[in-house]
């Protein structure tokens, strides 16, 4: 069993940032491939990023050169640095993980996820 607790969501302005961090439980957090996604009011679970045990990385197409994605694996964290945040970015933010190890940019492919950190961005 997983447990992730999301935080560092808010409301900030557009071009703004914030930084959400994803705490996981488990002992074998290291071998998982890490992954966020968020969900915007009537629209469905969206792919934003995710990152095996060994640092290979992909992003989703909206967030490319604006979002960076990292992972300690000693704190056990998985971190979403979002920069020049736009106001179509407001969602809820959930972290999933995925204990194939493989990169994974479906919903389906995640086996546990947390409850979700609120992300507002005000234009």
């Amino acid at each position: 069993q997983v447990q992730l607790v999301e935080s560092g969501g808010g409301l900030v302005q557009a071009g703004g940032s914030l930084r959400l961090s994803c705490a996981a439980s488990g002992r074998t957090f290291n071998d998982y491939t890490m992954g966020w996604f968020r969900q915007a009011p009537g629209k469905e679970r969206e792919f934003v990023a995710a990152i095996t045990w060994d640092v290979f990385i992909r992003y989703g197409d909206s967030v490319k050169g604006r979002f960076t994605i990292s992972r300690d694996n000693a704190k056990k964290t998985v971190y979403l640095q979002m920069d020049s945040l736009k106001p179509d970015d407001t969602a809820v933010y959930y972290c999933a993980v995925d204990r194939s190890a493989a990169i994974a940019t479906n919903i389906h492919e995640y086996d546990y996820w947390g409850q979700g950190t609120q992300v507002t961005v005000s234009s």
